[in-house]
């Protein structure tokens, strides 16, 4: 599995798959804190899988997931997450792609959106997280991973876990971004709705309310419905995949 050394300290994991001549996709996958590439297997629908015959696939461990590693400081935030993103496409020369993400991944691309608009032809938000009436239940996920987390970091303080968790989940809507920058987002989307307490339906109905191209797609996960999933994923992609030269 290659890495980037995104710093001395910052080491991001990542895997290469599918057409490798094809137009790019950079992966986000699901778990919240956990988010690394191997969990897209775990997924009712599974882009390694599914896309690989067509797409340049680029599956990240996000930082201190997976096989990544990085130091956690208490400045951390979703910017710095979008950072390590940015910082693969980079260092593998990618211009232009599509994203993909699911879970945490959707606030994670609509980030990317607000960040570098230009670079991304279209995304799909699988289910994306986001807050709607209960905000202890991302929380409470993020600070069960700090307790998990903390032995391994002995240079990060309680303050430190504390106010990386504010910056990441004391918020509303997807919190990585505001309305006004989901309001201000040109970019093909297509949300497959999410429909529980860490998936609010009510986050992804207001998504595509506001973003000023997106897509919602109601029902997706159910075993009936996959084939359908498909289709429409790949279809969407299609439609917005540049010629080749």
């Amino acid at each position: 599995m290659p890495t980037v050394d995104v710093s001395e300290s910052v080491h991001v994991h990542y895997d290469v798959e599918g057409r490798l001549d094809g137009f790019p996709v950079l992966l986000i996958a699901p778990g919240g804190m956990h988010s690394h590439n191997a969990l897209w297997n775990d997924a009712a629908w599974n882009p390694r899988v599914a896309l690989a015959d067509e797409y340049r696939l680029i599956g990240m461990d996000q930082r201190n997931a997976g096989a990544s590693v990085a130091p956690v400081r208490g400045s951390d935030s979703w910017a710095t997450f979008a950072a390590d993103q940015i910082a693969l496409l980079d260092n593998l020369g990618i211009e232009r792609c599509h994203a993909l993400g699911m879970c945490i991944g959707g606030p994670y691309v609509l980030a990317l959106l607000a960040a570098a608009p230009a670079r991304f032809e279209s995304a799909v938000l699988l289910q994306p997280a986001g807050v709607a009436n209960d905000p202890s239940m991302l929380r409470g996920m993020f600070d069960q991973w700090a307790a998990a987390s903390a032995a391994a970091h002995p240079e990060t303080s309680p303050t430190d876990w504390a106010s990386f968790g504010d910056n990441m989940w004391d918020g509303d809507f997807v919190l990585s971004v505001t309305r006004d920058e989901v309001a201000a987002c040109t970019n093909p989307i297509l949300v497959m709705m999410g429909n529980d307490g860490y998936h609010p339906q009510s986050v992804s109905r207001e998504i595509v309310a506001l973003a000023q191209n997106a897509t919602l797609v109601e029902r997706w996960k159910d075993a009936e419905m996959l084939p359908v999933t498909d289709a429409t994923i790949k279809t969407f992609f299609a439609e917005h995949t540049p010629a080749a030269d």
